[in-house]
């Protein structure tokens, strides 16, 4: 245990800064009394946040995480955007309606009899919403079709996807091109992405578009890419005919490179990829169709998805905005609500946590935060952790947060422990969890920092990459920390 004299001083040292000429314009609520030069040297929070330069508004609240007790806020009931921090509502809202264990199911159903390695009638790949659903198991589907003795399909492939309702794309603000955007579907494939990849041969460009896994590269069918000469935009897609058509500037492509495009026909993604896979193991598939899977049918193979714990300790680790959904999704569905819509399942949400996690006033648009439009306070966030419990499962799979210096060098011995989601956005940046001082005092916190304004200034062609964006993310993560050590030391 670092002694209390060391660690004060090492957080005075970290969080000292110059001095303001001018008030703060707002105060802290509750108001802290300072008692002891320590506590008189601790910078305030308004000095920190205007050092910070950021722009538009912060907000705050920090809480005992054991007894509810709120210890500091500022701004504390304006809503703002959570970003990613919404994975963390939308973690204990999958474990809350489906469970720890839950594991989703993708299934290869018989619409006929099997005889003699022939299959009189459909092949049914049903899907259950799994996010992870990759390459890599699709094969050993198609593997494990070949050694159950199956040969020869008279009738089609056919696709089910009811398990979750079809979502174009999360965010319908976000560029075409950017890979963390994706459909949602309830047959899903490789984080509905799929592989571009280009390489110039004597001034002329080879293209390619595969479902890579580490073993397989399959090819792809339903994504096109054209390369055009021009400069701008980078990229531009269109969907004809069942076909999904990119194009990219011949100016940007340089050498050669990869990089993971969004795919809007997931199921038919799926299909396409299943077809090769089966192909190659001497099973070929009309089709593909849709619709219900027939009554009865008998189960020639299914995958199962790790448990769903497993699943979301991944989700707050990578962020990964299709497993949110998914999950979301499928936790309306346990709920009896059948949304039709991801709005509509977030509304879902939006009312389990008035309900279950004290948080009175927040609003979501999707589960993973892309969307802009949802708001949470702080207040309300800082509470709903505190009610998901000091020691509770969704504190025990958030990621380790590590502590840097002034410098940003890390700071693997750091007297404070803190898990956490972070949430970042184009001029968002948000961070709320746990944080345990070296007295062994737990707190819930949630630190929203968001210039609106200035994210709203932004053309389609800055979203990507905005001037000045990084540097804001950086200052909002330093003010994020310089947060919790003056907590730390204060609240002792």
């Amino acid at each position: 245990m670092v002694s209390r004299r060391v660690f004060l001083s090492g957080v005075l040292a970290g969080l000292a800064q110059p001095g303001f000429a001018m008030p703060p314009e707002t105060s802290l609520r509750p108001l802290v009394r300072p008692s002891g030069l320590w506590r008189r040297a601790i910078p305030s929070p308004s000095d920190l946040i205007a050092q910070a330069e950021l722009g538009g508004r912060v907000g705050y609240a920090v809480a005992d995480a054991r007894t509810g007790e709120m210890l500091e806020v500022e701004r504390p009931l304006y809503g703002m955007p959570p970003a990613s921090v919404a994975k963390a509502i939308t973690c204990a809202y999958g474990l809350d309606r489906l469970g720890p264990g839950y594991r989703f199911q993708t299934r290869l159903i018989a619409g006929g009899p099997v005889t003699n390695g022939r299959l009189e009638g459909d092949l049914w790949l049903v899907g259950g919403g799994d996010p992870l659903l990759g390459t890599d198991q699709l094969s050993a589907m198609a593997i494990a079709l070949r050694e159950a003795g199956l040969r020869e399909v008279t009738g089609r492939l056919m696709l089910a996807t009811g398990a979750l309702p079809y979502v174009r794309e999360i965010d319908p603000e976000q560029p075409d091109h950017v890979g963390y955007n994706p459909a949602i579907s309830g047959l899903n494939l490789n984080f509905n992405r799929v592989h571009f990849e280009w390489a110039r041969e004597q001034g002329e460009y080879t293209v390619r578009m595969d479902a890579r896994s580490e073993t397989l590269r399959p090819a792809v069918s339903l994504a096109r890419m054209r390369v055009a000469d021009r400069d701008v935009p980078v990229y531009t897609y269109e969907q004809r005919e069942g076909r999904e058509n990119w194009t990219v500037a011949r100016g940007a492509l340089g050498n050669g490179g990869s990089r993971w495009l969004p795919v809007r026909q997931p199921h038919l993604y799926a299909a396409d990829v299943f077809q090769t896979l089966a192909r190659s193991n001497g099973i070929v598939l009309d089709g593909p169709g849709e619709g219900v899977p027939p009554e009865g049918g008998s189960v020639l193979v299914e995958h199962v998805s790790e448990p769903l714990q497993d699943i979301l300790r991944g989700m707050m680790r990578w962020s990964t905005n299709i497993t949110a959904e998914a999950v979301g999704l499928s936790a309306s569905n346990a709920g009896g609500a059948a949304p039709g819509s991801l709005s509509a399942s977030a509304n879902e949400m939006s009312a389990w946590m008035r309900s279950r996690l004290a948080a009175r006033n927040s609003s979501f648009v999707d589960h993973s935060g892309l969307g802009e439009a949802s708001r949470v306070r702080p207040q309300d966030m800082a509470q709903a952790l505190v009610a998901a419990g000091a020691d509770g499962m969704l504190r025990r799979l958030m990621t380790a947060i590590p502590m840097r210096d002034a410098e940003g060098n890390l700071q693997p011995d750091h007297p404070v422990e803190v898990v956490a989601k972070t949430g970042t956005l184009n001029f968002v940046s948000s961070l709320a969890g746990y944080a345990r001082a070296p007295s062994g005092r737990d707190f819930a916190f949630a630190v929203f920092c968001a210039d609106l304004d200035r994210r709203g200034a932004l053309n389609p062609a800055q979203m990507e990459r905005p001037e000045g964006g990084r540097s804001y993310t950086r200052r909002a993560k330093r003010l994020q920390q310089q947060l919790i050590e003056r907590w730390a030391a204060l609240y002792t």
